[in-house]
């Protein structure tokens, strides 16, 4: 691994498990053990590692999130609540400690600059993407004429809001029933298409 990729790797946990105002630079250097020329090298300050990290959850979502939440999964559907269950694996794992690293920045920096805050949002939009394209792959199981961009941002919405309850309360009933609700949702949708289909 290269210096500059053991740092964003260092990063990625520090702002994670500490927040990215409680990680100083004396962090960095600790945790990804390089000295504070070989970091300054390559990141002149500290929201340049941030937007590094930004950058790499952007690009690694597939490699990172997806795939192995959708490892032998080949329902579209089924691929949205496989994803929901990655993250309720970690939320258990953690003890409910765990929160969306891109959520956990975005409620933490009250008003990031602009490159962060647009970093942010293109990370929030590949994931709504991934779980549009889930949708648009289930076909006639959603009612024609659904806004599939805002159901999306609905999965992502109940996806935050679970995490943050979840952890708040340390307990993963919260998720659970945000799950569960947003579960029902999507059954009452397929059986609006059905009953359409039928009349068809």
């Amino acid at each position: 691994m290269s210096t500059r990729d053991r740092i964003i790797g260092a990063a990625m946990n520090l702002f994670w498990e500490k927040g990215y105002g409680a990680t100083s630079i004396a962090d960095l250097l600790k945790a990804a053990e390089v000295n504070s020329g070989s970091l300054y090298h390559f990141f002149p300050g500290k929201q340049d590692v941030l937007i590094a990290v930004l950058e790499a959850y952007r690009t690694g979502i597939g490699e990172m999130l997806l795939a192995p939440a959708w490892e032998g999964v080949e329902d579209p559907i089924e691929r949205v609540f496989a994803l929901l269950a990655a993250y309720r694996g970690m939320i258990v794992a953690s003890d409910c400690m765990y929160g969306c690293p891109i959520g956990s920045i975005a409620l933490e920096l009250h008003e990031p600059d602009p490159p962060v805050r647009e970093l942010l949002a293109v990370n929030f939009t590949g994931w709504t993407e991934a779980i549009r394209g889930c949708l648009e792959a289930a076909g006639d199981r959603i009612p024609p004429g659904t806004d599939l961009q805002a159901l999306a941002e609905f999965v992502l919405c109940t996806m935050e809001g679970g995490i943050m309850q979840a952890r708040t309360h340390r307990d993963v009933g919260y998720f659970d029933r945000a799950v569960a609700q947003l579960k029902s949702h999507f059954d009452l949708l397929a059986l609006s298409a059905q009953r359409r289909e039928g009349t068809a």
